[in-house]
């Protein structure tokens, strides 16, 4: 971890014609990539751990409160019910979906490309806007991080205690408090993977299957591997995974500019920085507000220094924000030495209004723009679905042969969907050819029901008069009207040939 002081450099100043970015700090030198020093330094951050400090504030509030309501929504959606199933459960060996009172069938797979769409856009537009915002507050690394942290504090204390009984040669008590430690983990992770599974297999059934010890090899594959996965990530990997393994930190540097809302140091307040007594008039002493005290360092989840500039590692997570307001509440300056604004706040002076209002640019707009037309189309795409789906196959062992009483048949089978949750009363119609007729293959005499949310494939013979009609195909259609118990009518017409051999 990084706690050296930053050193005046020459270089341009932050915002200047041809010189660094906005939000990269005029006294600050940093070393150039392919040096020594630059890869010795970059080498020995892998190496060391960083020990985040407790931190309290507005920001850190947040941060709980984000814990809390994606883990209600992550633990407890499965163990919703709906008309007697469960609420949320993507059943691959079914190929169903259910969310709630919509069923999805694999020929609904459209709408999973529009979310796409639609999610890599909210990424665009919330990077326009506010930079990793997502990462500080509700990316699953950082919320299982946050956890396995209070978890690791109110077992072995806090970063210096940590430090210590890291520093401390192995011993019963050190031994007990690590194993305390992992045993908490262990169950946390188990208990994520045990609701990971429960998305994909009914969660009531799975934790009888659990007790029993009777699940399949798949079931425990993925259970025991996504606790794995957490209890890695979040006990171990931690601030790595944000700097080493996130792609979005990577590629979020071309949608940020200096208009964006991002954690920023106010260099021009805060240099030259230096430690000082309360009592001492800093600005005649030449000094700025930064006391140098390196809190907002220590409470860094990712150990970086805020103070060097906006960094592709920093995940917007407001910890340094909390601190520096801190340290400035206790030696009576004003609070946001570090904040959330812009670049060109701090170089160009602009107030917190003048900010907000450069926030709404073109491609900010843009982004706003497609994910209104595109959600709106979502919505009402999914409003006006179909409960009804109809897919005709030609039988293709017989095209068309000729039977008893001059009529022409052709076989063909009708793969019917059913998205609604109530079953369907099928009617069978054919037009296109005159005389033409339709019947279930199977029982023509009995009505065709497709139970709700399901599908069935119904086997069903058309028939024509032979005489008057030429060899060769013909189009016709063949409709299929659906009514519920409830009085509701669906009718789905679909088109394909028939065929009149010679």
């Amino acid at each position: 971890m990084n706690t050296d002081s930053s050193k005046p450099s020459s270089t341009q100043g932050a915002g200047s014609p041809g010189g660094s970015p906005a939000w990269r700090p005029q006294a600050v030198a940093r070393p150039q990539k392919g040096t020594s020093p630059y890869v010795e330094k970059a080498l020995a951050d892998v190496r060391n751990k960083v020990y985040p400090r407790s931190v309290s504030g507005i920001y850190a509030r947040w941060r709980i409160i984000m814990v809390f309501v994606t883990q209600i929504i992550f633990y407890g959606l499965p163990w919703l019910q709906w008309h007697g199933r469960q609420a949320v459960l993507f059943d691959l060996g079914a190929r169903k979906f259910y969310i709630f009172g919509m069923v999805l069938w694999p020929q609904d797979v459209v709408y999973l490309a529009v979310l796409l769409v639609l999610s890599a856009f909210a990424l665009f537009l919330f990077t326009a806007m506010a930079g990793r915002l997502f990462c500080g507050y509700a990316c699953p690394q950082t919320v299982y991080t946050e956890i396995f942290m209070w978890v690791e504090r109110k077992i072995e204390g806090d970063r210096l205690a940590r430090i210590r009984l890291d520093e401390q040669p192995w011993s019963a008590h050190k031994l007990g408090l690590k194993a305390a430690k992992h045993t908490v983990w262990v169950l946390i992770a188990f208990w994520t993977g045990f609701t990971f599974i429960g998305y994909f297999a009914p969660i009531r059934e799975l934790g009888a299957g659990l007790l029993a010890f009777s699940l399949g090899p798949w079931q425990w594959f993925w259970m025991l591997f996504y606790a794995f996965a957490t209890w890695g990530n979040a006990g171990f990997m931690r601030e790595a995974v944000c700097k080493y393994m996130c792609p979005y930190a990577r590629f979020q540097s071309v949608m940020v500019d200096d208009d964006t809302f991002v954690v920023t140091y106010d260099y021009k307040r805060g240099e030259p920085r230096g430690g000082r007594s309360r009592r001492v008039d800093h600005k005649e002493a030449g000094l700025g507000d930064c006391v140098d005290c390196t809190l907002c360092v220590q409470v860094c989840p990712t150990g970086i220094d805020i103070r060097d500039g906006l960094q592709y590692m920093c995940i917007g997570c407001g910890a340094c924000v909390d601190a520096c307001d801190q340290v400035m509440d206790k030696m009576d300056y004003p609070k946001g030495l570090i904040r959330y604004t812009s670049g060109s706040a701090i170089t160009e002076g602009l107030t917190q209004s003048q900010v907000r209002r450069r926030l709404f640019r073109p491609r900010v707009i843009a982004y706003t723009l497609l994910l209104l037309v595109i959600g709106i189309g979502l919505v009402v795409s999914v409003a006006t679905r179909s409960t009804l789906r109809v897919d005709v196959i030609r039988d293709r062992g017989a095209l068309g042969r000729e039977v008893a009483g001059g009529l022409v048949e052709n076989v063909y089978r009708l793969q019917v969907i059913n998205t609604s949750e109530t079953p369907l009363t099928l009617k069978l119609d054919a037009s296109g050819v005159p005389g033409i007729a339709i019947a279930p293959a199977d029982h023509p005499d009995q009505p065709v029901v497709v139970e709700g949310s399901a599908n069935r494939l119904v086997p069903v013979v058309v028939q024509a008069p032979a005489a008057g009609s030429q060899p060769g195909l013909y189009d016709i259609q063949l409709r299929v009207t659906a009514s519920s118990d409830k009085g509701r009518e669906t009718v789905v017409t679909e088109a394909t040939s028939f065929y009149v051999p010679r």
